[in-house]
């Protein structure tokens, strides 16, 4: 017998021994960072409340309590009886039975009231039929991506159950070494910005966090090199992916071509948009006749294999690491990445990217940890005098360009980000035509802006506190506002709005690197009346960043799939509106660190070009007395 299933026995009867006479445990299994304990006696469970609680106290494990299936009632009789005890006014709109667990995934639009205080709904269920419920938000905005992940993850059910008992069991096997160390490796997006890529490393575990491409250009991490996957992707314990930006989750996919098979470990909406945006830089991939690294099939692999974690939960995820997500205030799901390494040996966190001061969409980053020693921090506008300009000027900035636009007849063009920025520049939008700030006027959302805005009102709980309530309330959310309009109708529509009225145009790619903001520039480029604004970073190399410099004839294609290049002449004026990035600035980075408790001993300042970390680890030393590195790519740093 494996010394896990020694300790399947021994928790068994740990936990037999806790429990009331009359509650049964028929089976305990490891189910990834969970243990799942089995019983014929789920409805005693269910009445006492502080069961579970008391047991995953005393275990200091996460523990989910499930039926055994042969004493689980006929869903055609417990589908009534789970309505019964749901209100109303929640809105169930689908329940899907799975035997083989003895769940029941309950869908409604307020999910909060079929959970009910400290969870007394989801107790009443179970002790009316037995059925474990599980609950999940129906999307305000009907999403393809949430509703394909959801029905392909229920499609695989088997498959990933049997990744997660794996899973389990490489979690909770005996520590093989009694060495201590810890070593950070840097694979990308060191003295540059794009291909985010690390390994954490001890004499037990290997662990990549995040593993990106670089904009503007074919750079990728480093991947094999020994301390990655030169000795095979199953050398790797486990993926960690800070956020969906494809800098940071571009090539996860890849991983699973290189033979990985282990788990990925990410916020529930950061899976759904690393799978939305992967699929179309495979797409954008093919359209501009470069060969994608993978197939589509890598990225529902990476999907099935992602094991979603919520903000502020402790979890196991090797025999001598623990993993914990904070939010980073960056995008949807975004999450600061704290490691808590041996026992009570060493803490490192991982900012991922981050924006310090609460946003229109998000609360702020959060920096306040039980211990770290080192942090890993990313450097985008840690320059000397990357200082943007406050974000409420910023809004009467843009306010006042759009007005200039539409008084002279023409109309503005916004390269944004999917994810984030458009949601972002949405509010702003939103807010200033109800407010008569500026007047009522289409605002067309292009490429994928209209489903991650679809997936960011699935999971309101990520979004600042007074936005989340807004989505709650169906008639004042804001991204159902009337002026917004979904392009979906390709290059036909594109032409019918630039020979209509005056209109706002949000579309991808953020940095002009492909998708149908070249188009927009075929369309409306030629027009003086009309304005290009960049809102967000443009990394060098891009062609964002060369029109920010004043090129004003760009290479185009010829917009009819052959691929072709033509020479297009910018007539319309280009405006920068600083204040809107997903990234804190310089002021806003040292506030970060001076600001965390405790304070890190030591700092690594990455995903920066070469001045901005120099910058950033020069101050935080000279500030601050912390010890700091403007690391390069293939650095190994040794801690303890």
């Amino acid at each position: 017998m494996s010394s896990v299933d020694n300790q399947l026995e021994n928790l068994k009867a740990e936990i037999t021994n806790e429990l009331p006479r009359d509650i049964s445990v028929s089976d305990v299994k490891y189910e990834g960072p969970e243990l799942v304990v089995y019983t014929r006696d789920p409805k005693k469970f269910a009445k006492n409340g502080d069961l579970i609680r008391k047991l995953a106290s005393k275990l200091r494990k996460r523990i989910t309590v499930r039926p055994d299936p042969d004493v689980l009632s006929d869903p055609r009789e417990a589908e009534p009886a789970i309505l019964g005890v749901i209100p109303e006014e929640a809105g169930v709109t689908d329940l899907d039975f799975h035997i083989d667990t003895g769940e029941v995934v309950i869908e409604a639009e307020k999910p909060g009231m079929v959970i009910g205080r400290h969870g007394s709904t989801l107790r009443e269920i179970t002790q009316k039929v037995g059925w474990t419920p599980e609950v999940v938000r129906t999307p305000p905005i009907e999403s393809s991506t949430v509703s394909n992940v959801r029905n392909f993850l229920k499609q695989e059910r088997e498959d990933r159950r049997r990744i997660l008992e794996r899973t389990g069991r490489q979690i909770h096997r005996e520590q093989l070494s009694n060495d201590e160390w810890v070593r950070i490796t840097t694979l990308g997006c060191c003295r540059e910005v794009g291909r985010a890529s690390f390994i954490v490393s001890t004499p037990e575990t290997r662990i990549l966090v995040d593993c990106g491409d670089k904009p503007g250009s074919d750079d990728v991490p480093y991947l094999q090199v020994p301390e990655a996957l030169g000795s095979g992707a199953n050398s790797l314990d486990a993926v960690v992916l800070t956020h969906a930006h494809l800098d940071h989750s571009a090539l996860i996919p890849l991983l699973f071509k290189y033979g990985y098979d282990g788990p990925i470990y990410t916020t529930e909406p950061t899976r759904d948009l690393m799978g939305l945006l992967t699929l179309d830089y495979l797409d954008v991939a093919s359209k501009e006749g470069r060969a994608p690294p993978y197939e589509s099939e890598m990225v529902r692999e990476a999907i099935k294999h992602t094991i979603p974690l919520e903000y502020g939960d402790v979890t196991d995820i090797a025999p001598d690491v623990k993993l914990t997500f904070h939010n980073a205030g960056h995008i949807l799901g975004s999450a600061v990445t704290h490691f808590h390494i041996g026992d009570g040996l060493y803490n490192v966190a991982f900012s991922g990217d981050i924006h310090y001061e609460d946003t229109r969409l998000f609360n702020g980053a959060v920096n306040d940890f039980p211990r770290v020693e080192t942090l890993v921090l990313e450097s985008t506008y840690g320059g000397r005098n990357d200082y943007q300009t406050d974000q409420q000027d910023s809004e009467e900035r843009l306010i006042e360009v759009i007005n200039e636009t539409y008084e002279r007849g023409g109309k503005v063009v916004i390269p944004a980000f999917a994810v984030g920025r458009s949601q972002e520049i949405m509010l702003v939008l939103e807010e200033a035509m109800r407010s008569g700030k500026i007047p009522k006027m289409p605002v067309h959302l292009d490429g994928m802006i209209w489903e991650a805005t679809a997936i960011h009102t699935t999971y309101p709980e990520y979004l600042r506190d007074d936005l989340r309530d807004r989505i709650f309330h169906e008639d004042e959310n804001p991204f159902l506002a009337e002026e917004f309009n979904h392009i979906d109708g390709g290059e036909a529509e594109r032409q019918d709005v630039a020979d209509g009225d005056q209109a706002i145009i949000l579309s991808t790619s953020g940095m002009v690197t492909g998708g149908p903001i070249m188009s927009w520039l075929r369309h409306v480029g030629p027009d003086p009346k009309s304005r290009l604004v960049f809102v967000g970073y443009q990394a060098q190399g891009t062609l964002g960043r060369r029109i920010q410099n004043g090129w004003d004839e760009i290479p185009v294609n010829d917009g009819n799939g052959r691929g072709r290049s033509d020479t297009l002449k910018l007539e319309m004026d280009v405006e920068t509106v600083d204040g809107f990035s997903g990234h804190a600035d310089r002021e806003g980075l040292e506030n970060f660190v001076k600001t965390m408790n405790p304070r890190p001993e030591k700092v690594l300042c990455v995903h920066g070009d070469e001045r901005s970390v120099q910058d950033l680890s020069s101050a935080l030393y000279h500030d601050y007395n912390m010890r700091t590195f403007a690391p390069k790519n293939l650095e190994t740093f040794r801690f303890k």
